[in-house]
C-alpha cells in the first residue's frame, strides 16, 4: 500500500527529533503507537463484523433455499399420496364390482393353484423353442 523505504523512515526520524526535540521524542512514539494500535483494531473489528454479515447472509440463503426444497419434496410426496390413494380407490371398486372385498381377492390369489388361468383350468405351457 505505502512504499516507504528505510531511507525515507530515517528522514522523517530526524525531521521528528529536530521538529519536536529529544525530550518529547519518547512520549510522541509511545502515543503515535497506541494510536496506530488503535486504528488496527478498528480495522480488524471492522473486517470480522463484515465477514460475520456475510457468513450470517449465506446462512440465510442456503436456510431458505433449504426450505424451498423441503416444500417441493414435500408437494411431490403429496401428489403421489393422492395418486396412490386414487388408485386404491379404483381398485376397491373394481373389485366391489366384482362382488368381492379385498381379503377375499387376496385370499384368493394366495391360494390359486399354480399353473390355472382366472378360471382355475390349468394352463398350457409354452413351447420349448426349436434348438
Amino acid at each position: 500500500m505505502f512504499d516507504i523505504a528505510f531511507s525515507e523512515l530515517v528522514v522523517v526520524a530526524l525531521v521528528a527529533l529536530i521538529v519536536v526535540g529529544p525530550e518529547r521524542l519518547p512520549k510522541l512514539a509511545r502515543t503515535a503507537g497506541h494510536l496506530w494500535g488503535r486504528v488496527q483494531r478498528y480495522v480488524n473489528n471492522v473486517k470480522h463484523d463484515i465477514n460475520s454479515d456475510l457468513a450470517l447472509e449465506e446462512a440465510r440463503k442456503l436456510k431458505s433455499d433449504l426450505e424451498q426444497q423441503a416444500s417441493e419434496i414435500e408437494q411431490s410426496v403429496q401428489e403421489k399420496s393422492r395418486a396412490l390413494e386414487q388408485q386404491a380407490a379404483e381398485i376397491e371398486r373394481n373389485l366391489q364390482a366384482d362382488g368381492l372385498t379385498l381379503e377375499q381377492h387376496i385370499l384368493q390369489a394366495r391360494y390359486k393353484k399354480p399353473g390355472a388361468d382366472e378360471a382355475g383350468a390349468p394352463s398350457i405351457p409354452p413351447e420349448d423353442p426349436p434348438k
